[in-house]
């Protein structure tokens, strides 16, 4: 129905709670409200808006003995969604040539060597398709830039985020400090408040970094109301920054202010935006007068700012910033929790992308020759075992070389020392394994460009990377492979270091070499598809062929689904397009297209996530059940005792995705199985599994939940909160249930500080923390972008500050610091899942942000690293858990140095030598908190990205500010101890590529 009306769909919402509740509360609506009037709405791809009415009493009907309830409409919040529905309607009214729209980048960190972040986009060049599409679609454009660098570079020339030669850079637009007033005083008295307690009036406030301006820093105790004579400078004007091109606006979003006072990392979640962040929304909606704003790419920080989480109110910034404007937004398909975010609290119509192109990590230089080594070694075993020692010595030699003794955690002396090669052998088989999982790892081959379907190669591994994962169409290619050969292991599952023991010609060692030939034969066929050729191929086995093979099920099905899928991802253009024209953008299921998720394809969608009552499924039930009995499994054989004590980071983009695995997996270390309702299959309570059928120890688990996961999953915080309290009151053996004796020692501490035993209880019963109401975020990004920290107390202070609020049922939230301090101290293990291979852990800074935050948290309370789990949840029908130093290494070699990785980044000039720059970042960022990288893998970094001839000019041509961040960035490491050992020379390069750098960026600012 709605694509034959194809108008946009406004969702209003009627609010089941009432006035009172909704003003005094941050969530905004009550989980009914979200299921029934957001999430299935959105199902739909309608829009939402806000919350026009509320229930209230309208009297007390005598004959009914009952109050009688009414619908209590709000005039703001009406008059919100008629402008809404006016501005879309005003939208579509207009021809093209008239229209104007304002493409907004992100920038975080405020440098110009990060501009227009967007996950797995290159955003700039994804800038360059939608300007060029928009021009042919007759909209008014002029002077379009050639590429991607050439649009950055016209962006740096102007004043953008970064303070550096700030005074020195062309102000292109403005908005005079009078025009600001006149806006200012107009907004609600709560938000004029609010803004001027944090940063006092707006003089100095012309969105710099604030470095050494102490008229920028915030002035809590300014006087109200404001008057004129106080905020009026002339000639005052604040800086717009971006360009435009006729009739459309590229602007850099600006940033929320914690570069501006630092300190405000340590204590402000809730920071409220700056006048320069106001002025800069402003000035696109009422002086560059758009009629629909573009948020190209995941993502801003406009869904971000303070206020209700969902069902905003005329005080929550995001509608300050935003007001009624319309709003596309570009969104990587795989993150539905982000994009949510958006759609709810800035009225977004999701504009889904595909994922970028993934490929097979493979081996490259040192471990190349370590393979081929391996290989040699097994070969003399049987032709020639005289020379067996002399490849045990090359080997040895090499493993120590590159430090793959510390991957593997061998003792170097113990590898040394072999003397029987049955010992030897137990080494080999480990570094064979090992290599093999490095060889088949899945790492990104260079970005996503919007509305573009990869080609070649990247085609062709993407179509291998999807399929290879079983879905209802069929058991996964390479599974399909291997059954039509006869081989009988799995190749998604068994050890790669397993001998291969099957009947064939074909000369495979191990499970490893199998794999590889497996994934040499897809790589054929699927290339046979691409190039619609069904000739026969002698590299092929017939087996594989034949038209009843299980392979060919698998490719009929990448030939009329998967393949024609994503030759449309053109729709992403077409549906901005039509977006744009104010029409009806069609819905559509969002998640990671390699975990078993085809159906999200073709990409240019509304996305859409999921029924919050039916979460944990059954299916992420079972993944979460294995998870924990695998984490229980893998630390009490590393420990020697069950684990008791556990705090696990829940996400809500990850909760969506999957379905819930993370909380079942924590429902299940409390020994907690989810009901399900027998017909909706929604979850409906919980059973308390006893010990006999758990077979051991219950374990009390903390969560640190995202603010997301706050306002999206209010139903998942009380069934977590309901089942700590029901297995806290169970009749158990401390040994046997953690919990219930911990609740019960704190219950006493608690009283005799004071508490009663209600409250005493109650505090002790704490097991969910996370960010203030309103507020998002873990609080060291800030801290570790301006170097403003000195010792782990520092960081944990920010970590604690902003995660202390513990919920509970019913919308509880309270600050709870002396709580949370309490869980940390008692904390033996710190656990991180990763549900996808469409990213890892050092894509993006959230990961060092909770996990590592967590890990620095506990390490400052009680002086030592807590064990830090890696959960890696991508094939669900195998959960694994490895220690986190063991991932970091894992990411570092398959991807981090990969020349292979290198090479896709390097296709896409200043967004590459960006993403190069944001993993030295993140890896250093892990270290800071968790202690988890070793000293090789920052020389490792500086020789492959810095030392490297090729690619150091890459990244000073592009992005010379990269260039001189990463260098910056590895002196940090060694000068904050973090990188010890290092050699003389290899610092005196670091600082003379600085001033390189710096040259460089001077020879590009000249105008």
């Amino acid at each position: 129905m709605w694509e034959k009306l194809d108008v946009p769909v406004l969702q209003v919402i009627l609010s089941s709670s009432s006035i009172e509740q909704w003003e005094s509360s941050s969530g905004g609506l009550s989980p009914r409200d979200i299921a029934m009037n957001v999430a299935l709405p959105e199902v739909d791809g309608r829009i939402i808006s806000r919350a026009v009415s509320f229930k209230t009493v309208q009297n007390n009907n005598s004959a009914l003995q009952t109050d009688v309830i009414v619908y209590q409409p709000v005039a703001s919040r009406i008059e919100f969604v008629a402008d809404l529905a006016a501005n879309w309607v005003k939208l579509r009214s207009k021809s093209p040539k008239q229209r104007r729209i304002a493409l907004i980048l992100a920038n975080y960190p405020t440098r110009d060597g990060r501009l227009a972040n967007g996950v797995g986009l290159d955003t700039p060049q994804s800038c360059i398709e939608i300007l060029q599409a928009l021009q042919n679609a007759g909209y008014h454009i002029e002077n379009i830039p050639e590429n991607g660098n050439e649009l950055i570079e016209l962006l740096i020339a102007g004043v953008t985020n970064d303070s550096e030669a700030r005074d020195l850079k062309k102000i292109r637009q403005s908005l005079s400090l009078e025009a600001y007033q006149e806006y200012f005083t107009s907004l609600p008295q709560a938000v004029q408040e609010g803004i001027c307690q944090r940063w006092g009036n707006f003089q100095g406030d012309k969105g710099t970094r604030g470095q050494g301006d102490n008229s920028q820093l915030p002035i809590t105790n300014y006087p109200l109301p404001i008057t004129n004579s106080q905020l009026l400078i002339p000639n005052s004007q604040f800086p717009i920054s971006g360009i435009q091109l006729g009739n459309v606006f590229i602007g850099i979003q600006p940033a929320r202010g914690y570069d501006i006072d630092p300190s405000l990392n340590y204590h402000a979640p809730d920071l409220e935006p700056t006048h320069a962040y106001l002025a800069f929304y402003h000035w696109i909606r009422k002086c560059f007068a758009a009629d629909a704003i573009v948020h190209v790419g995941k993502h801003g920080n406009l869904e971000w700012l303070p206020g209700k989480s969902i069902g905003l109110s005329e005080n929550c910034y995001p509608e300050v910033a935003l007001s009624t404007l319309p709003h596309l937004y570009p969104f990587i398909v795989n993150d539905p929790g982000e994009g949510s975010q958006a759609k709810r609290r800035a009225q977004a119509v999701i504009i889904d992308h595909l994922t970028p192109p993934l490929t097979r990590a493979e081996l490259y230089g040192p471990l190349v020759k370590l393979e081929n080594l391996v290989d040699e070694y097994y070969e003399a075993q049987n032709l020639d075992p005289k020379r067996l020692t002399n490849i045990n010595e090359r080997i040895t030699k090499l493993i120590l070389q590159e430090n793959l003794h510390l991957d593997l955690q061998l003792n170097p002396q113990k590898i040394e020392n072999q003397i029987q090669n049955s010992v030897f052998n137990n080494i080999l088989n480990s570094l064979d394994g090992y290599l093999c999982e490095l060889k088949e790892a899945q790492i990104r081959d260079g970005l996503h460009i919007f509305g573009k379907c990869p080609k070649g190669r990247q085609l062709r591994d993407l179509i291998i990377a999807i399929a290879r994962y079983p879905n209802r169409h069929h058991t996964g290619l390479t599974r399909a492979i291997a059954k039509d050969l006869g081989w009988d292991f799995d190749p998604l599952t068994d050890n790669p270091a397993q001998a291969f023991s099957n009947e064939s010609t074909v000369p495979c060692r191990n499970v490893g070499d199998a794999i590889e030939l497996l994934e040499e034969y897809a790589a054929r066929i699927v290339e046979q598809v691409i190039e619609n050729s069904l000739n026969n191929n002698s590299l092929i086995p017939l087996q594989i062929q034949a038209p009843e093979s299980q392979t060919q099920i698998v490719l009929k099905w990448i030939r009329s689904n998967l393949l024609p899928s994503l030759e449309q991802t053109d729709l992403e253009i077409k549906n901005l397009l039509r977006g744009l024209d104010g029409r009806y953008v069609k819905s559509a299921p969002s998640g990671s297209p390699t975990r078993g998720r085809p159906e999200v394809l073709p990409t240019g969608n509304n996305f859409y996530s999921v029924d919050i009552r039916a979460i944990p499924t059954e299916s992420a039930w079972d993944v979460g059940r294995k998870a924990a009995e695998t984490l229980i499994e893998t630390y009490t054989q590393e420990n020697g005792e069950y684990p008791k004590t556990l705090a696990l980071s829940v996400w809500g983009t990850a909760t969506m995705r999957t379905g819930g695995d993370d909380i079942a997996q924590a429902l299940a270390l409390l020994g907690v199985q989810p009901v399900w309702d027998g017909a909706s299959r929604r979850v409906v309570d919980f059973d308390i599994l006893p010990i006999s059928i758990l077979q051991r120890p219950r374990v009390d688990v903390t969560l640190r939940i995202s603010g997301f996961f706050r306002d999206a999953f209010p139903n998942l915080i009380e069934l977590f909160d309901r089942a700590v309290i029901a297995v806290a009151a169970l009749d158990e053996s401390p040994e046997y249930n953690p919990l219930a004796a911990q609740v019960s020692s704190e219950t006493e501490l608690w009283m005799k500080q004071g508490l009663n035993k209600k409250a005493a209880q109650t505090r002790s019963q704490y097991r969910i923390f996370g960010s203030k109401g309103g507020a998002y975020g873990a609080g060291l990004q800030g801290l570790i972008e301006s170097q403003n920290w000195n010792t782990d107390q520092d960081l944990a202070r920010a970590y604690i500050n902003w995660s202390c609020y513990a919920y509970t049922g019913k919308g509880f939230c309270k600050a709870a610091p002396e709580a949370f301090e309490q869980r940390l101290v008692k904390m033996q293990v710190v656990l991180h899942n990763q549900d996808n291979r469409e990213h890892d852990l050092l894509d993006s800074d959230d990961y060092y942000q909770f996990q590592g935050g967590l890990t620095v948290a506990v390490r400052s309370l009680t002086g030592k690293n807590p064990q830090t789990y890696f959960g890696d949840n991508s094939q669900s029908f195998q959960p694994r858990v490895r220690k986190l130093q063991q991932e970091i290494a894992r990411v570092y070699r398959s991807r981090v140095v990969n020349p292979k990785w290198i090479e896709g980044v390097m296709r896409h000039g200043y967004k590459g030598a960006f993403e190069i720059a944001a993993t030295v970042d993140y890896l250093f960022a892990y270290d800071a908190t968790a202690n988890c990288v070793e000293n090789h893998m920052y020389q490792g970094i500086a020789q492959a990205y810095l030392f490297e001839p090729n690619v150091c000019e890459f990244i000073e041509n592009n992005n010379p500010h990269a260039l001189r961040d990463i260098a910056e960035r590895l002196l940090e490491a060694y000068q904050r101890g973090l990188w010890q050992d290092v050699n003389i020379s290899t610092l005196d390069n670091l600082r003379d590529l600085v001033h390189q750098a710096e040259a460089a960026i001077e020879e590009k600012s000249v105008v």
